[in-house]
């Protein structure tokens, strides 16, 4: 439980706000690679923790991300040009590069002193794991590049998709860190006690501090086989990372992978999910059909999302098609799809939730010690110190790993190298 103001600190995301001028102190996802195909292309509007930005691709293949008003009479740049190496207001004329320098403003007297003067805000970005990242804090404490495991990766072995998500961006980051619901919301095969997650539904939680946030320990109890343990990784301040080695689907068969998902604050109502998903091995490459069965099985898959956005099709104006029948007769839910289910608990708290009101059990564990940590590092930030998970040099070789440990095997001599990253 949490008082009504720790919950503003950690929901409320907007500029001068304790919680915003924490989330600025990180490399954020600003959007995918993806949606800027060409240089000199289309500009792209976004709307990023509360501020209006357009990004685009310059002439040299460099993103940039800017202001969307023009600094002179406030024109939107999203119509602007996008050439040599700049963005052109229409209004005036007026053209800014990617740093948000004036290079040229052709509607005032040639040698204008003006021009020397005026700024449009800009954020650096870098290009990492078909990501644009961005940094929108203080230009004094730029930390090093983000250099997670999967942004190393090759494409033949890594996939990013993205989703809208109509909360606040805490409640994702919250349902990402809890385990014990996958055995219930997740539960897609009534009656299907075969299930690692469905043969015990009481995990319990161990949860060990790091210098980037925290790893925590799943162990469901599988009887005489031992114990199916998984540890998941999280990195301040929103990301987290789960393993699946038993198989794509569960099955021995298929194929091993690592995957993750990162909560990024369009503003203290609204989030874009980044979703990535891994070959677990280097010599197995993620084929566009393991993709495919991978979005779809999440249920966003390309048919799964309303065209040209990143909304699900099954969302709140729906109810989410819930099938009540087959939640009587096939899943816990009656709803397809596990980023579906997800969204249809965690949108239907409200846009922010009122954490003064819960009670929270062993099995919030790691949730409660995700809340101490970013109230922390909140406070950190706050006093002008640096937070943890800033420095690649804390995460960059680690990973997730799940299996079944054999009855009175310690898992963290099972797990010591498939705990370290391969890339």
């Amino acid at each position: 439980m949490l008082t009504p103001a720790e919950n503003e600190r950690l929901t409320r995301v907007g500029p001068g706000t304790p919680g915003g001028n924490f989330l600025r102190r990180y490399w954020q996802p600003a959007c995918l690679s993806s949606e800027l195909p060409e240089n000199d292309g289309t500009p792209l509007r976004l709307r990023l923790m509360g501020e209006d930005l357009i990004a685009f691709r310059d002439s040299e293949g460099e993103v940039g991300l800017v202001d969307a008003y023009c600094p002179h009479r406030r024109a939107p740049l999203f119509f602007g040009r996008n050439e040599d190496c700049g963005l052109r207001c229409v209004y005036h004329g007026w053209k800014f590069d990617r740093h948000g320098d004036c290079v040229d403003m052709p509607s005032e007297p040639a040698g204008t002193t003006l021009q020397a003067k005026v700024k449009l805000l800009a954020y650096p970005t870098v290009e990492k794991g078909g990501v644009v990242w961005t940094y929108m804090g203080p230009k004094d404490r730029v930390p090093p590049e983000p250099d997670y495991e999967w942004t190393r990766i090759p494409p033949s072995h890594c996939h990013v998709s993205k989703t809208f998500e109509n909360c606040n961006w805490l409640q994702g980051l919250e349902g990402g860190l809890d385990t014990a619901h996958s055995s219930f919301a997740h539960n897609n095969h009534l009656g299907d006690n075969s299930a690692l997650r469905q043969r015990d539904r009481a995990p319990k939680i161990d949860v060990e501090r790091t210098d980037y946030g925290y790893y925590y320990v799943s162990t469901r109890n599988m009887g005489g086989e031992g114990n199916y343990v998984r540890v998941y990784q999280y990195w301040l301040p929103a990301q987290q990372a789960r393993a699946a080695t038993m198989g794509w689907f569960g099955g021995k068969d298929d194929m091993p992978r690592m995957d993750g998902h990162i909560w990024v604050p369009i503003d203290d109502a609204t989030t874009h999910v980044y979703n990535w998903v891994c070959s677990y091995i280097q010599s197995v490459p993620l084929t566009p059909e393991r993709v495919h069965e991978h979005e779809e099985r999440f249920g966003r898959a390309t048919d799964d999302v309303i065209a040209g956005t990143f909304r699900l099709k099954r969302n709140q104006s729906n109810d989410y098609m819930i099938d009540r029948q087959m939640q009587k007769t096939q899943n816990f839910t009656g709803i397809v799809g596990i980023n579906t289910q997800d969204f249809a608990l965690q949108e239907g708290m409200g846009s922010v939730v009122d954490r003064s009101k819960e009670f929270v059990g062993t099995s919030d564990k790691a949730i409660v010690a995700m809340r101490r940590l970013l109230l922390e590092a909140i406070d950190v930030a706050e006093k002008g110190g640096e937070p943890r998970g800033l420095r690649p040099e804390t995460y960059r070789h680690v990973r997730p790993h799940d299996n079944l440990v054999p009855p009175d095997a310690d898992w963290r001599e099972q797990f010591r190298e498939e705990l370290m990253a391969k890339w």
